[in-house]
């Protein structure tokens, strides 16, 4: 790590632009050397940090020691740092590609910290137009069920996002509700982006007309669920400013524990048995 933060914070090597990648367990990150990020931060580095098998429930059988729940939490505190979660290639795609031009064209002092998952598994291609909303922070990977006006929401991020896309698919299918599926690629970009907006507008009521992308994505007042391999209280970084309705957020608090994936998933309940059930009771209530 200290290697990457002396590289990131060099820019340069015999007058070529530098733009250092440094690939760790992201449990090893922030929640074990976070003062060297810090560090990496105060001397205005750039570059990638990327965590891979990330996620609590990834990596299955090798206990607390390798599993990550916080990671995206703690770097959300560091304001330089742009964390990402992706699900898909594309999606990665295009954030190594805005980071890179911001880091190297533009010459922005921040750095990247994204996560990634230590599992095989199908890479769609995005949605048309999704580029802005992927480095923004969220865009709608898709709708399920019956035509019509979505019943309720449902957000994942990472690993989790395939268990939402399920979940919506049995609503869908079996219980005959609308769903659309957003795919959360950083909840600490669209928290930044939506207390910006809320202090343009404390600062100035009568003239501020800003929205945030949390705010014009998910207008309306239909019921949000969501779920994420890291601790409930990452999504609910948001859940303040999308006020007038249900907001049901599952995580992975507690605990790592050794066992398969499918198995993980069920006891921290962010499966999509479990996404089912919480959308059924936002529905509910």
């Amino acid at each position: 790590m200290s290697s990457w933060v002396a590289a990131a914070t060099a820019y340069s090597v015999h007058g070529l632009p530098l733009l250092p990648f440094y690939i760790y367990y992201s449990i090893f990150g922030f929640q074990r050397v976070g003062d060297l990020i810090w560090a990496a931060a105060d001397q205005r580095a750039r570059g990638f940090l990327l965590g891979a098998t990330a996620g609590r429930t990834t990596l299955s059988g090798e206990g607390l020691q390798h599993q990550d729940g916080s990671s995206h939490l703690v770097a959300s505190t560091i304001p330089n740092c742009r964390a990402y979660d992706p699900a898909f290639a594309g999606e990665l795609a295009v954030i190594l590609d805005h980071g890179a031009r911001r880091m190297l064209e533009e010459g922005v002092d921040e750095f990247y910290y994204i996560t990634l998952m230590n599992e095989n598994y199908a890479q769609p291609s995005l949605p048309a137009g999704a580029a802005e909303g992927v480095v923004r922070g969220m865009y709608r990977y898709g709708v399920y069920g019956p035509a019509g006006t979505a019943r309720i929401r449902l957000l994942g991020s990472g690993t989790i996002l395939r268990e939402v896309i399920a979940a919506a698919e049995i609503l869908g299918g079996e219980h005959g509700i609308a769903c659309e599926v957003w795919s959360v690629t950083s909840f600490s970009e669209l928290a930044r982006e939506a207390a910006a907006v809320e202090r343009a507008d404390r600062l100035d009521a009568q003239t501020s007309t800003q929205r945030s992308w949390l705010e014009v994505s998910l207008a309306g007042d239909a019921p949000i669920v969501v779920a994420t391999d890291y601790v409930r209280a990452l999504p609910q970084m948001v859940a303040s400013y999308l006020p007038g309705r249900r907001f049901i957020a599952l995580g992975t608090d507690g605990f790592g524990r050794s066992d398969t994936r499918t198995a993980l998933r069920a006891f921290f309940e962010v499966d999509r048995a479990s996404v089912v059930r919480a959308a059924l009771q936002a529905l509910a209530d």
